[in-house]
């Protein structure tokens, strides 16, 4: 962390204490660092907007591992951006439905393009991509 700044910031009393409750609750101890990662979760996102931006995501999948060749499917397209993917896990979470999360590292947009393509896979039942920053920026 870099030299500290203290700023003013005029609140709303109500909006305040319903701010204090919600950060009681996720167990801040004081608002400083609460708004500090409020900023911090701003910037990631605006930089994860920009194509070229250096970002890690998880993709998450629930699938149908009966539907037919749907394992395969995701494999191959997984193998395609090999150098995209960090990790994987597979759950099986009962005899019908399996949950994969995978771990991707690269641009933001060939990061988005994978999970596009693999979210909409005909049988994949739900699918979302959580977008994050590599750390070197903030």
């Amino acid at each position: 962390m870099g030299q500290l700044s203290r700023i003013g910031v005029a609140i709303d009393s109500d909006l305040l204490d319903r701010f204090d409750a919600l950060i009681a609750r996720k167990g801040y101890t004081n608002r400083s660092e609460a708004f500090r990662d409020l900023i911090r979760d701003e910037l990631v996102e605006k930089a994860s907007e920009r194509p070229d931006s250096p970002v890690v995501g998880t993709v998450t999948l629930v699938y149908d591992h009966h539907v037919r060749l749907l394992g395969e499917k995701l494999t191959e397209i997984q193998h395609e951006a090999y150098h995209h993917v960090l990790s994987t896990l597979h759950v099986h979470l009962d005899h019908d439905h399996c949950l994969e999360v995978l771990v991707l590292r690269g641009k933001a947009a060939a990061v988005r393009k994978i999970a596009d393509t693999l979210i909409s896979t005909k049988g994949v039942k739900h699918g979302r991509l959580t977008i994050t920053t590599t750390g070197a920026e903030l």
